[in-house]
């Protein structure tokens, strides 16, 4: 099982970046996909970013363009930079890790504790 810890969260200004990471440990790093998903109050988690052991990125067509996930393999560590933030964006962000070397939004099975994102208008 792998253990995940998400941190840098917190509140910004539309308009403005935050960056989150996550550390990882308890399973070989390299070898699996990583993903960041968010839930805001009322609505079910979605999928926001994921990057394959390789590098390969997709996203939702929401953040394209304004987010961009990156991992360091040497570090055990996923990050996710978001630019241009929206009130909309404003949600818990959790951070997820899949036993498949690539994954789609439905391949995930392990989860951080979350953090708090919010965007004021």
């Amino acid at each position: 099982q792998v253990q995940l810890v998400e941190s840098g969260g917190g509140l910004v200004q539309a308009g403005g970046s935050l960056r989150l990471s996550c550390a990882a440990s308890g399973r070989t790093f390299s070898r699996y996909a990583m993903g960041w998903f968010r839930q805001a109050p009322g609505k079910e988690r979605e999928f926001v970013a994921g990057i394959s052991w390789s590098g390969g990125r997709n996203y939702a067509d929401s953040v394209k363009g304004r987010f961009t996930i990156s991992r360091d393999n040497a570090k055990n560590t996923v990050t996710l930079q978001m630019n241009s933030l929206k009130p909309e964006d404003t949600a818990v962000y959790y951070c997820a890790a899949s036993v498949f070397l690539t994954a789609g939004p439905g391949d995930f099975d392990s989860w951080g504790q979350g953090t708090q994102v919010t965007v004021s208008s």
